[in-house]
């Protein structure tokens, strides 16, 4: 496997200072964010290190170049928005970002895009599934004519009020990862897992892996911890009573995880996503949480 990181934590860098840091800490690869220009409102979203607006083979040879200059791979690209939003306006602007991302993906010699199903927050799973039907088998498409991957992450993104009750992804869950697998029957179409979010689930991430290892193309490396104080005050239904953490200062068993994953012949990027509000005070707060969970996980990734 290869340690890594997304960029998303350094969205004041420009993606050559970006791949510098990642050499000078020793690590062997980086997520690459590939937002629209412009920003965004949701925490950790609207970075770009890499604009696919207008990208060619100009600037895919000015990446390559950045690339073999400081000897870091891109593990991927990253761009993270709501497929399924309920304003078709929305919607089709977001694919046709994403497409312009596995494009630029496909140009960059890469093997995996990283996103989300998406869903419309204000419907149940079962009524969401028209949305997935009519959006996602064109996406799929592309990203088998790109030979890309698709890195589907299970992040619930239900941690606010605006995306309350439902969240803005579907893949969440087991269940759900299967009948996505049946109804997008493609073997582009996978996972970019993230363990954090399964334990405020209550989903046994470690069978997970043994059933799913295969359709994993990419691994985030965050931890979660559950404030069992704030869980009782407002039940999990309420929000709130789960925090990102760094590696190692949540309730993941993180030699549990790597086991399964080196079970199932994941030998991947496994790339940190430090979203820890306690590290969040300064760039160098920021930097110091990617050296610090660096450190906790070379005991299992080298």
């Amino acid at each position: 496997m290869q340690l890594g990181f997304v960029s998303a934590i350094l969205g004041e860098f420009s993606l050559e200072q970006v791949l510098a840091f990642a050499q000078e800490e020793g690590f062997a690869c980086v997520e690459v964010m590939c937002w629209p220009p412009g920003g965004a409102e949701r925490r950790y979203a609207g970075v770009c290190h890499l604009d696919v607006t207008n990208f060619g083979k100009d600037q895919a040879s000015e990446v390559q170049d950045l690339v073999l200059r400081y000897n870091v791979k891109l593990s991927g690209l990253g761009y993270y928005p709501n497929p399924l939003d309920p304003d078709p306006n929305h919607r089709r602007f977001v694919a046709d970002h994403l497409k312009r991302v596995i494009d630029a993906a496909a140009m960059l010699g890469l093997p995996v895009v990283n996103t989300f199903i998406g869903r419309d927050p204000h419907l149940s799973v079962e009524a969401n599934w028209p949305l997935v039907r009519s959006v996602w088998p064109d996406l799929v498409r592309h990203a088998e004519s790109a030979r890309i991957k698709l890195g589907i992450e299970n992040c619930p993104m239900l941690f606010s009020k605006d995306e309350w009750p439902g969240g803005k992804n579907l893949a969440v869950s087991p269940s759900i990862w299967q009948a996505l697998f049946e109804a997008l029957p493609s073997s582009n179409l996978g996972l970019n897992f993230d363990p954090s979010h399964l334990i405020w689930q209550h989903i046994d991430y470690v069978r997970c892996i043994r059933e799913f290892g295969q359709r994993i193309v990419h691994v985030h490396a965050k931890d979660t911890r559950i404030d069992a104080d704030r869980l009782y005050a407002v039940g999990n239904l309420g929000l709130g009573w789960h925090t990102a953490k760094l590696p190692g200062l949540g309730d993941v068993d993180w030699g549990a995880f790597f086991a399964a994953l080196t079970d199932a012949g994941y030998n991947g990027p496994v790339c940190i996503e430090v979203e820890d509000r306690a590290y969040e005070g300064s760039l160098e707060d920021r930097k110091r949480a990617l050296r610090q969970s660096k450190r906790y996980l070379e005991q299992f990734v080298q």
